[in-house]
Parts: C-alpha cells; structure tokens; sequence
C-alpha cells in the first residue's frame, strides 16, 4: 500500500494527441497510449551481422566484456537486436556477469557517423521498448540517416538482467492497497513502514545479488562498456529525464569518451531527495494550474470560476478520495494516492489535457474507471490487470540506492508541512516518501554532488519552461555545473521537448548531434 507518491522522473508513454476522450474498454485505453508519429518504416540496409569492437586496451579483468563480438538479429520491422554480458559487479569482475538487451535501427544514410544510444528515462524506463515501438517519438529523420539509433534496457531493467518482485496481484495492494489508519499518523507510518519491508524483502529474495548493483554508477560503466563492442570511440548519447542523470553520470567518470551528449529534461544530481520531491511537486502543482488556465479559458471545463476556486476544488476532491475512496467497476477502490497519479501522468504532456478534463468530470461524479486507466498507464498496468513491465520495481530498486533516506517520523513530519507550504494540492500526498526506501536491502554509499565532467566535449542541456516531472531550474543548474554545458531553452509546457516542441529546439539538437555545431548561446526556443 503505497501512502506516499514520489514521480522522480518515470516516463510513462505519451499520450496520442488526437484522443478526445477517455473510453472505460480496453481497446479505447490502448489508443491512448499509442506514440505521437509512430509509422511503418524499415531500415534500407540490414548493418554488419556482428559487431567490430574497439579493441581499446582496459583491465585485464574487464577485457573479456570489452572484447565481446555482438551477433544482431533481425527483430521485425526493420529492427535488429542482440544481447551483451556485462560484470554484475564492476568492483568484482570475475563475480559473475548480466545480460544487457539492446536493439538498434540501422542508419538509413550514407553517411553514418556512429551509433546513437538513446535513454527514455525512468530510472526503469525501457529503451529497448522506446525505440522498438516510437522510434519516430524518440527521434527524427535526421538522427535516422546519421547514426545507428540503439535503444538498450539498463541492469535492472526489461528485457536485460531484471529487478524482480512481485506478482500481479501483490503489485496491485502494493500501489493501490488503502491504508486503514488516518495519514500522516504513527498508526499509518507503520503501514506503510510493514508494506515497504515486504516490498524490499520480495525484491531481495526474487532479484538475489543484482539488487545491489542497480546503481546508477553501475549502469553508467555498462554505458561504455556498450560503446567499446558497438564499435564506437566516443559515445553519442540523447538522454531524457533520469536518462540525463545516467548521461551526466557517464561524462564525469569518461570525459575523454564523450562524443556528443544531448540531456533534455534535465535532472540536477546535486539535488537532495527531499529537494527533488518538493520541486516536483512545485512543478506539478504549477503545471496544474496551466491546465486550469486553459481549461476554465475554453470549453467542455468541469470546473468554473476561477483556477484558486478550482485548485481548491481539487484539494477538496483528493481528501475527500482519500477517506471516502470511490468503487470503480473492476472492484478497486480509488484513494488520494491512485487519483494524484491519474492527475500526474496527463500533465506530462500538455496535448492530453483534454482527457484530464474527462477524467475530473467523471471522478467529480462518482465514477472511477477513466481515473484507474490513467493512473494504470502511468503503473504499467493493462486492463486485464497484469503488469506488462517491471519499471515500477526498476524505479524503486534504482532510487532507492542512488539516493540516501531518512525515515525518521519528527524529520519526516517536519519535510511534509513544508511541501504542504509550497504545494498545498500536490504535496501532502508527496510527503513521507522516505519510508519506502529506508529498510531497502542495500543503502547508498557515494556522494550526491555537482556533476562537472571536466574536459569533456560540449554537452546540450535541454530544458523546458513548465516542466513539471524535471522542472526547468535544474536544466539551467546542470548547465551551469557542466564545465561545457550548453542550455537549450523551450518556452513552453510538457516534459521534455525535443521532437515534440517546436524546429527550434529540433534544429539546435540536430545540428549538434549531425554536425557537431554547437548554439553559440541559449536559442530561447
């Protein structure tokens, strides 16, 4: 039962634009998620059966797993995939090894210059999945002409060595389960405290040793392992959301390696835990607010008046969940922590706004299902009630080593008063995220600091405006800490925003990637 809600940086698949209303079927719910500018395509030349690796000279122990000669496949739909090994533990070599899942669309150009590796986010988002199914989504034309665009599962992730946990079911009480006392009490820390441990338990019995390397310093060195047997002397890099946590992490451990980086939706890694959770929960209560403007602005709004009158509204309505939960038609009951998901995922993407107002609409009239279709989607859920990805595992498996947590009550009563103070709607049901990742098996053990990658090649940092999931003023932080780090700025609303903004942001991502031209200052897309 999970009492508090922390949204970090998963990215869940977009919302089709051209949806205009939330159906209770299925088939209705997988339109939903079908990607922005997904089409039939097919790479124009198959690319070389096997990969030619570097041939770099490393540690002798590590030379095993830099020397491997990759053996592609054909996917389907012009794909190619393969697997690569990976030391389960870089400290350990000889410890035993992973499996990375990787795939690729061959460049469609005659002028390649490399490969591309693209990370979705998360941490326990799919980059297998993302370019399997929205290579258009993840990158345009021009990008596909110049370079091998590979998609891969980070360790703990998808297809490659996985976290794993729990069943379906057990999934199910874990994220939707209701508490039986009051929050914020001691009564309900403590169910909170019993579900987490059994959480953490289940992981570490189900997932054995890799638990414990899931770090995101781990999946950084697996980068360039990946880099050294595709062939690659520099890695070429584009990276959304935590994937620019994971990129930044890599341009600080090889500097000397970095080819060209875009980081769009930038994360700070200086951040505290607690300060990434009231950011965010800043950015979407003011994202909130966005879409109240244009709502109460146009028609077909379930609320009226004006966006304070609303925001209370809405305040109202997840107490009122909270201790009153509505049935939905399936049986589950919906809480304040399920609707704040159904709430959260839409404002990912400004286009889907429409559907959040169906979503209020038929919430405010006692009616659930369009609210677990959402907060579903966001989970990883289908509508048969099976849970089709481990990213929710992933996610907490990764967040929980890469940050430290203090479960303390008094420290974490005080911590959810002031994200109340700066997020009165969103925060209260923000607050006492510790407790999830204070038992966890294995603890943080490094430093969150400034991330400078110190004579590395220039990196673009692409942030926008109204960001809610990565707002805007880490972009600009990271940026400034990066020794050559280029803002890119998009005025504007959504998470991230090359590919799905505007040219001006496509072009300057493009040119720096394809031609190595990098913004003589911040476009101000």
């Amino acid at each position: 039962m999970s009492g508090s809600i922390r949204f970090a940086t998963k990215k869940r698949t977009p919302l089709n634009r051209s949806i205009r209303a939330i159906s209770t079927t299925a088939a209705a719910l997988a339109l939903t998620l079908i990607l922005s500018g997904c089409a039939a395509w097919f790479a124009t030349d198959a690319g070389p059966a096997q990969s030619t690796p570097t041939g770099e000279q490393v540690a002798d122990a590590l030379d095993p797993f830099y020397s491997q000669i990759l053996q592609w496949k054909d996917c389907g739909d012009g794909m190619q995939c393969t697997e690569a090994s990976a030391p389960l533990d870089y400290t350990d070599p000889g410890a035993g090894d992973i499996s990375l899942a990787l795939i690729r669309h061959v460049a469609t150009g005659g002028d390649r210059i490399g490969s591309l590796l693209v990370n979705p986010g998360g941490p326990g988002g799919s980059g297998y999945d993302f370019i399997k199914d929205s290579l258009n989504y993840a990158t345009d034309e021009k990008l596909q002409e110049s370079f091998d665009v590979v998609g891969f599962d980070p360790r703990g992730v998808g297809r490659s060595s996985a976290v794993a946990c729990y069943d379906s079911a057990q999934m199910d009480e874990y994220l939707y389960g209701l508490t039986t006392a009051k929050r914020g009490t001691d009564a309900w820390i403590a169910e909170l405290a019993a579900s987490s441990d059994a959480f953490a338990t289940a992981c570490a019995e189900k997932t054995g040793p890799l638990l414990g390397t899931v770090d995101t310093v781990s999946a950084a060195r697996d980068l360039d392992l990946l880099r050294a047997v595709l062939g690659d002397t520099k890695l070429n890099y584009l990276g959304y959301s935590y994937g620019t946590f994971l990129g930044a992490t890599y341009a600080e451990l090889y500097p000397d390696m970095v080819g060209r980086f875009v980081l769009d939706g930038a994360v700070d890694p200086s951040t505290s835990n607690f300060e990434v959770t009231k950011t965010q929960a800043v950015g979407f209560e003011n994202a909130l607010r966005s879409y109240l403007t244009d709502c109460i602005a146009g028609a077909d709004c379930p609320f009226r008046g004006s966006v304070e009158g609303a925001m209370t509204t809405i305040g109202a309505l997840l107490a009122s969940v909270d201790v009153s939960p509505i049935t939905a038609a399936d049986g589950r009951q919906l809480g304040g922590n399920a609707l704040l998901t159904a709430i959260i995922y839409p404002l990912y993407q400004a286009t889907a706004w429409p559907q959040l107002s169906i979503m209020f609409d038929t919430v405010l009239h006692g009616n659930a299902d369009a609210a677990f279709q959402f907060a579903d989607a966001y989970n990883g859920r289908d509508a048969d009630g099976n849970y089709t990805d481990n990213s929710t595992e992933a996610f907490m498996a990764i967040n929980c080593i890469d940050y430290p947590y203090n479960a303390d009550p008094t420290a974490m009563r005080a911590q959810a008063a002031e994200l109340e103070a700066a997020a009165p709607v969103i925060g209260p049901f923000m607050s006492f995220g510790d407790i999830g990742c204070a038992n966890w098996p294995y603890t943080f053990t490094g430093e969150r600091t400034q991330i400078h990658a110190a004579g590395a090649a220039p990196i673009l940092v692409v942030g926008t405006t109204n960001d809610p999931a990565t707002p805007y003023v880490w972009a600009q932080q990271l940026a400034k800490q990066l020794e050559r780090g280029t803002l890119v700025t998009y005025t504007g609303e959504g998470h991230t925003a090359y590919n799905k903004s505007n040219s001006c942001v496509n072009d300057a991502v493009d040119s720096y990637l394809v031609d190595g031209v990098v913004p003589a200052a911040d476009p101000q897309c």
